[in-house]
């Protein structure tokens, strides 16, 4: 978690005092301690073998399997105790801040779902042939509860301590992810059904099913880290070859994501357009490092070579499966919604809507990041101008959205000005808008060539182009 602001400890504080009060409330009668032990262990077991998911250190486990299943045997009191053992767990990564709270955030979890399971009709205690099939809704109730007040309280914790101006961003805490763990939860109802039989034995013989949970969990994370990898990858060459946009690619995936966001993406979109964001211009690898950096203007054919970095971007990355619908928005976000963008002219609703969402966050960053030929523009001014060219350029309805996430969240925008800025370069052609730029005038340059590094990154340049050719 890093260093904890004061909100953050007064969360996590929150929290762990909630559990301990619910647990110290009691009643402690009837609780049967060789069923927390045993139940405990397993616990334990699935916590110390939990797989990481995501750069942000979130970990899964299937350990409401054991917190579940106490809530039949146990009850909320004991089901909390259950969850209390997170706190043992022997992997390595978490800090004494992220175990702590883990413990609270489960024992509060657990607790929780063993009241919903009593508020529905359950009864505590080793279930028998009679108790099915009128067990089976009191449980699915508390595995419910126990799924949606984790996933709350983590949601919470990452929402804490983020970093200041930041959205709350992927943390991993998506829909398929919620199904799974309320899937993996079932398994505590065969514990509770099998100690009549087994005993203590039970989380034995239930272990096995779990570590392959565990694996099949595991080998997802893989890879979404191998996309991770291959997207970084791609996102490097690009920035190597044109060292003038650095961190621009990284921004524009993050602006994307706030604009998915706010309409409502799906998450499995949201995901997509991220990935469109980081890889919108790694068409830039097949234009030629000499027009990428050239100081001065660009001639015609330089112009034209520029032009087709979208369909080159296609063109690289259209075999790797799991872009998906990102691919339209890497071969169309130079469109304008006039149909006066490149580079097939589409106009309004033709173009794919990830495009039109890369558009407003490309012209954005281009706005508000240094240039070798001008400094940053101010975040008002920037706001102001996508407002000036919605219905022309962008389109209004995402350009809203943007604007919405912005004055609620922020935005970071780069640290500093990359290294050789002090140089003029065409690199910042590809940055926003999607038409030739501003004629030069008053300067001998020919009336056709296109300003280095001016030509596309703002969009006040484009329509004077137009109107000036």
């Amino acid at each position: 978690m890093g260093k904890l602001s004061r909100i953050a400890w007064l969360y996590i504080g929150a929290v762990i005092a909630a559990a301990a009060v619910a647990i110290a409330l009691g009643p402690f009668s009837g609780i049967r301690w060789d069923q927390v032990a045993a139940l405990g262990v397993l616990l334990v077991a699935c916590e110390s073998t939990a797989t990481l998911l995501s750069s942000r250190n979130l970990a899964w486990s299937p350990n409401s399997t054991a917190s579940l299943a106490s809530v039949i045997l146990l009850g909320p009191v004991g089901a909390a105790l259950v969850g209390c053992c997170t706190l043992f767990g022997i992997r390595r990564g978490p800090s004494l801040a992220q175990r702590l709270f883990n413990t609270g955030m489960f024992a509060l979890s657990a607790y929780l779902a063993g009241r919903a399971y009593l508020l529905v009709g359950g009864h505590v205690g080793t279930p028998t042939p009679s108790s099915f099939p009128g067990i089976i809704a009191p449980f699915a109730c508390a595995v419910v509860v126990h799924v949606l007040v984790n996933f709350s309280l983590l949601r919470g914790v990452l929402w804490v301590t983020r970093e200041p101006g930041t959205s709350l961003g992927r943390v991993g805490l998506d829909f398929k992810l919620l199904l799974t763990d309320m899937g993996y939860a079932a398994f505590g109802l065969l514990i509770a059904a099998l100690w009549s039989v087994l005993g203590p034995f039970t989380p034995v013989l239930v272990i096995i099913p779990l570590l392959v949970a565990r694996w099949a969990v595991a080998q997802f994370a893989e890879q979404q880290r191998s996309y991770e990898a291959t997207v970084s990858a791609l996102c490097q060459a690009v920035e190597t070859k044109d060292f003038y946009t650095r961190g621009h690619s990284e921004r524009v995936s993050r602006g994307s994501v706030m604009i998915a966001r706010e309409i409502r993406m799906r998450a499995e979109r949201v995901e997509a357009i991220r990935y469109a964001g980081m890889l919108h211009d790694v068409g830039k690898l097949g234009v030629p490092t000499s027009v990428l950096q050239k100081n001065g203007a660009l001639t015609d054919d330089e112009y034209a070579a520029i032009q087709l970095h979208p369909m080159r971007g296609l063109d690289i990355v259209r075999e790797i499966g799991f872009l998906d619908e990102a691919l339209a928005g890497i071969m169309h976000h130079h469109e304008r919604i006039d149909g006066r963008g490149y580079p097939m002219g589409l106009a309004g609703d033709e173009i794919p809507e990830f495009a039109r969402v890369l558009a407003v966050a490309d012209a954005f960053d281009a706005m508000t990041s240094n240039r070798s030929y001008r400094g940053a523009r101010p975040v008002p001014e920037a706001v102001a101008e996508l407002r000036k060219w919605a219905g022309t350029q962008f389109d209004p309805a995402f350009v809203d959205a943007f604007v919405t996430a912005i004055e609620r969240d922020g935005w970071k925008g780069p640290e500093a000005a990359p290294a050789g800025a002090d140089q003029a370069g065409v690199g910042d052609v590809l940055s926003a808008a999607g038409l030739p730029g501003e004629v030069l005038s008053g300067n001998g340059q020919s009336g056709t060539a296109r300003a280095a590094g001016s030509a596309l990154d703002d969009p006040t340049g484009p329509l004077r182009a137009i109107e000036s050719l």
